[in-house]
């Protein structure tokens, strides 16, 4: 990595780290700065305003075109593939906090995160539907499928309400969508299954 490249990363990485901590409006771009280990002037250098830099953020670790769909794949067990794609989503929004808290803190007051969460969630679907097809073994209507993706992913990105349960940063549960908090998901993940076993008409 160039030094450029290494002085970007770190600037990204304080980012991320201090606007889970404390939120984008209340973290100053010299506490970034100095988290970064940086000249205040090199991150307006990478990022103009510290909107860019959110942005950046988002744009460049809430991805999922890494996620190795084959080993989600539980052949002829489709509940099973939809747990399996769950639980990797929890064990990418552990490693990350901008999965974990900043978009779902920020994406009310800042359209590019809005939309960013948009894109999340159509490149989650994408993922499932991958997941689902190979699972399935008798011919299915693709139509069937992405329906049940799309269930799946309301499912699994709906923030708990409030009142359920406190998140384990301390965040209103309502900001954070926690795959884990969510009712009994073997039990749904087997409802929607069922209105797959029926070949295709």
């Amino acid at each position: 990595m160039t030094r450029d490249r290494e002085s970007r990363t770190r600037i990204l990485d304080a980012a991320e780290r201090l606007f889970a901590e404390r939120g984008f409006d209340a973290t100053p771009t010299a506490a970034i700065a100095e988290l970064a280990g940086v000249p205040k002037g090199l991150l307006f250098y990478y990022f103009p305003t510290k909107t860019d830099l959110l942005r950046a953020l988002v744009a460049e670790r809430l991805d999922l075109d890494a996620v190795d769909t084959s080993a989600l794949v539980a052949s002829g067990d489709p509940a099973q593939a939809l747990l399996n794609v769950t639980r990797r989503l929890r064990e990418l929004q552990e490693e990350s906090a901008v999965r974990r808290v900043i978009v779902w803190r920020e994406h009310r007051t800042h359209p590019e995160v809005r939309e960013r969460l948009r894109d999340y969630r159509r490149q989650l679907q994408a993922v499932v539907e991958r997941v689902l097809g190979a699972s399935i073994l008798h011919p299915i209507a693709a139509h069937r499928v992405r329906v049940a993706a799309a269930a799946w992913v309301a499912i699994i990105t709906t923030p708990p309400l409030a009142e359920d349960a406190p998140s384990p940063d301390g965040e209103d549960a309502a900001e954070v969508a926690d795959p884990a908090a969510i009712g009994d998901l073997p039990a749904l993940a087997d409802l929607i299954s069922a209105g797959l076993r029926a070949p295709a008409a």
